[in-house]
């Protein structure tokens, strides 16, 4: 059986939605998703190479580097939280709505993990 593109339900091969609620709420998702792609992949980016030359950088300096390490997870798990644009294939995997719940349950803990990486600062000193 096919399945619903927004919440995962099997519906018939000649339907692409289950209800009417499910179309708007996957348009709305899909018209989001176009509207901060570019915000969206800037912000990645940067806190997607910010945590690696911050922890390059706590070899060195410890303060600087888990500064640098812990915003930059803390901003990409803020950011997960607020745009949750899974890949497409967690979209097809699970669902558009389920899809966006991991991808906001991986934002929490990249938040809790930049907060540890900061906290641990309170220990070497």
């Amino acid at each position: 059986m096919k399945k619903c593109e927004y919440c995962a339900r099997e519906i018939s091969y000649h339907e692409q939605y289950c209800s009417d609620d499910c179309q708007i709420a996957a348009n709305k998702y899909y018209e989001n998703s176009d509207r901060f792609a570019k915000l969206f992949m800037m912000v990645n980016v940067a806190c997607v190479f910010g945590i690696p030359v911050g922890l390059f950088i706590m070899s060195v300096v410890k303060i600087v580097g888990a500064v640098i390490a812990g915003a930059s997870c803390a901003v990409l798990g803020l950011m997960l939280l607020i745009f949750p644009f899974p890949t497409e294939g967690m979209n097809k995997k699970f669902g558009i709505k389920k899809a966006k719940l991991v991808t906001r349950i991986i934002g929490a803990a990249c938040m809790v993990l930049g907060a540890l990486i900061v906290g641990m600062l309170a220990f070497w000193f």
